[in-house]
């Protein structure tokens, strides 16, 4: 560990590995299998090494949380409703957000403490299609302006207020659209997972953020090179899998060759998805309590928590 002039603690992947107080691992292969994203090269040995650390760290705050909400409503004599434990989950498209969100809320739910643990993607807070094609920005599709922040805003406010049975929309990658007919339930959880590219962007115009409503933050961070390259092999094989789909958006693209497949997915990384990295994604990499960066063979090699 090093931190000499650094605002983190900065663990390399043996040190964070070596994290002590740590409860068996109680992921089996085949729940694994299916929380991996498409094409991430992880393995059990990672979920061991570097998540139950992570999902350790995150209980002992989680707790706290708790332990402290218990404190204020006895010295306030007023109590509250019950408000979750809300960690934000950022990074660049393709660099492996699902998977580790995915990850942490099984490994968080194994404890009695916090076992309700709900994940939101922003994704489901993107203007519809229909939305997006009269305001002319279908090709900024994730970029700031292409989100319903005041309707996130709402949600994000109403979980933290403890409110129950709250409804929020539903994205399908499949389809590429907001659903109008499914809606996800969140019902006061013990834990709140918020993932998106989005999660730790500011706006200039407004006072609050959604980071606000955070306890815990996290990014995701990784060479741009390789995450590039993840895209493209990810695009490679949704051409070969979901893109063959009618009911795909992308239905176009999987009778196009391996090598206009690549040519697409390089113009679409480079148009768009670079462009919003630059602009809005990385920016706000120092505005998360931990950053997590992966190696061009997905491993986690380092892992910076802020002081």
């Amino acid at each position: 560990m090093n931190n000499t002039y650094s605002p983190y603690y900065e663990f390399d992947r043996t040190a964070w590995a070596m994290s002590r107080d740590l409860p068996p691992l109680s992921i089996s292969e085949e729940e694994f299998e299916k929380l991996k994203g498409l094409n991430e090269k992880i393995s059990i040995e990672e979920v061991t090494k570097v998540y139950l650390p992570l999902a350790r760290l995150i209980h002992l705050y989680a707790t706290t949380f708790m332990q402290l909400q218990s404190k204020m409503n006895s010295f306030f004599n007023t109590p509250t409703p019950k408000a979750p434990f809300v960690i934000g989950i950022a990074g660049s498209v393709a660099v492996g957000k699902s998977t580790a969100a995915r990850l942490l809320q099984t490994l968080l739910s194994r404890w009695p403490e916090h076992s309700k643990v709900d994940l939101v993607t922003t994704d489901g807070f993107l203007y519809p299609n229909d939305v997006l094609e009269a305001k002319g920005i279908m090709n900024r599709k994730g970029f700031p302006e292409s989100y319903d922040i005041n309707k996130l805003m709402h949600f994000i406010s109403s979980v933290k207020s403890g409110e129950p049975a709250l409804h929020v929309p539903v994205y399908s990658h499949l389809t590429y659209d907001v659903l109008n007919d499914r809606t996800q339930l969140v019902d006061q959880p013990d834990i709140l997972i918020v993932e998106g590219i989005n999660v730790l962007q500011v706006n200039t115009q407004e006072p609050t953020f959604v980071s606000d409503f955070f306890d815990f933050s996290i990014y995701i961070d990784a060479d741009e090179q390789d995450i590039r390259n993840w895209y493209i092999e990810r695009f490679q094989m949704l051409r070969d899998t979901a893109f063959k789909d009618p009911r795909s958006y992308f239905r176009k693209y999987a009778s196009i060759s391996k090598e206009e497949a690549a040519r697409t997915a390089e113009k679409i990384w480079e148009d768009i998805n670079a462009k919003n990295l630059h602009e809005n994604i990385l920016p706000t990499k120092e505005r998360a309590r931990l950053i997590i960066k992966k190696g061009s063979d997905h491993h986690i090699d380092q892992v910076l928590l802020r002081k």
